[in-house]
Formats: C-alpha cells, sequence, structure tokens
C-alpha cells in the first residue's frame, strides 16, 4: 500500500520549506515505494485546498484527509505514518 501525503504551502513560507525537508527524510528513511507526497500550493490549488479543510500553512492531509491543521514535529509526524503503514499491513494479513 502506498501512503498519499500533501504538504499544503503558500511561496514565501519558511515553515512550509522545513515541512517539505522533513518529509523528503521521512519518504527517503520509510521508502519511496511506500510513501508519496506532493506540495500543494494553496494559491493555484485554492479550492481543493478549502474542500480539505485547510485554514492556514502548512498543513498536511494523508490519502485527502486534513490530518494536521499545523505542522506537526518530524516525530509526531513519522508516528501517524508508521501507524497507518502497521494497520495497512495489518488489513494485508
Amino acid at each position: 500500500m502506498t501512503i498519499k501525503i500533501e504538504v499544503f504551502s503558500s511561496p514565501g513560507c519558511s515553515k512550509c520549506a522545513h515541512a517539505k525537508v522533513v518529509l523528503q527524510r521521512l519518504v527517503a528513511d520509510i521508502g519511496e515505494d511506500t510513501l508519496q507526497w506532493r506540495e500543494v500550493n494553496i494559491l493555484k490549488e485554492l479550492d481543493y485546498a478549502v474542500e480539505v479543510g485547510v485554514l492556514s500553512t502548512p498543513a498536511v492531509a494523508i490519502d485527502g484527509e486534513l490530518v494536521f491543521a499545523t505542522l506537526p514535529s518530524a516525530a509526531r509526524l513519522r508516528a501517524e505514518l508508521e501507524t497507518r503503514l502497521a494497520a495497512s499491513q495489518a488489513v494485508k494479513t
């Protein structure tokens, strides 16, 4: 199973840049075959951001669901992703 992660950002946001670095590291650690992420520029995809429930940046959605309305710590994001991966593995067995 692949988990889809979206980081909602706005141009010039330093916290958004940090969120992207954190996600890149997590994808490298956990694996590109397991985690896919993309940056969603809220200025270009405002309707989608509103649909997901984003009120500020950076925000993180996992599999189309807003999970973090603000930037979580790297440890908290990793824990959430590992929980979801474990749950998907349990469903397979």
